[in-house]
């Protein structure tokens, strides 16, 4: 399996709010089996409904991220 490229991402100065989401996304896709590190990584990146999908019908979270991505 290849490894998961982790793209170079800048931040500005994220509201209050922009980290309640990031903090929400990455623990949306934290529940799906996504470690940590590369849930944070890509919160803001994927749709992580996308993700659930082929995790739920029995694929690896990280073979998810890698297909969505």
């Amino acid at each position: 399996m290849d490894p998961i490229v982790i793209p170079a991402v800048e931040i500005d100065d994220p509201s209050g709010e922009e980290l309640l989401v990031h903090a929400w996304r990455t623990e949306q896709l934290q529940d799906l089996g996504i470690p940590r590190l590369l849930a944070e990584t890509f919160a803001d990146l994927v749709d992580w409904h996308a993700v659930a999908a082929p995790v739920e019908r029995g694929c690896s979270p990280r073979l998810a991220l890698e297909i969505v991505c």
